[in-house]
């Protein structure tokens, strides 16, 4: 994991920010402060942030795209 992907994943998150718990609002919100710091992340908070990430992404439903470009 690198600095890209740390900043991919907080700048989702902040999209679900009213979703989180007080305690993962309080993580995402230390987060937040130490990506403005410009420090990049140990494994542990990585790991952190990914799991937050993960249980917020909400894949694209992509077949409802295909009936769009139907001919009729």
């Amino acid at each position: 994991m690198n600095f890209r992907d740390q900043e991919k994943y907080l700048d989702y998150l902040r999209r679900c920010e009213k979703k989180f718990t007080p305690k993962e609002l309080e993580e995402y919100k230390m987060f937040v402060k130490r990506q403005k710091d410009g420090e990049e992340f140990d494994s542990l908070s990585m790991k952190r942030l990914k799991e937050l990430y993960d249980k917020y992404y909400e894949k694209k439903d992509i077949s409802k795209l295909d009936e769009l470009f139907k001919k009729k």
